[in-house]
């Protein structure tokens, strides 16, 4: 990987982290807005705090180089579903930060495949 790639990577993963952490600070604070989502797609509102805590692991997770690719995993999960959900109920410019993360995340899972596990 070339210095620029490097960069852009860290840049990107970074970004990520930031968005993860304001979305699930947000949502283990109750913030109503951000719960709102998993009222509409009919989900329990405890799911809410427990993505919450899964975008901050996550986030988290991103910088230990052993558990990236599994955060990277994770994540991609977490938000093929926020996409759906702006998709589906919101203008979609509002779901560009979401699509931001799902696709750094799919990049990031792609190149530290073979990391994962490993502690050395």
């Amino acid at each position: 990987m070339n210095p620029i790639q490097k960069y852009a990577s860290t840049t990107a993963m970074v970004l990520a982290a930031l968005i993860l952490l304001a979305g699930g600070g947000a949502k283990l604070a109750g913030v109503p807005e951000v719960h709102m989502s998993f009222g509409i797609l009919g989900l329990p509102t405890w799911f809410g705090y427990f993505i919450g805590v899964c975008e901050i692991a996550g986030a988290i997770g991103l910088f230990i180089r052993p558990l990236r690719a599994l955060a990277a995993a994770g994540i991609s999960l977490i938000m093929l579903g926020a996409v759906y959900f702006h998709v589906m109920h919101t203008p979609l410019a509002q779901g560009l930060p979401a699509l931001f993360v799902l696709l750094t995340s799919v990049y990031l899972l792609t190149q530290s495949k073979d990391q994962l596990f490993k502690t050395k």
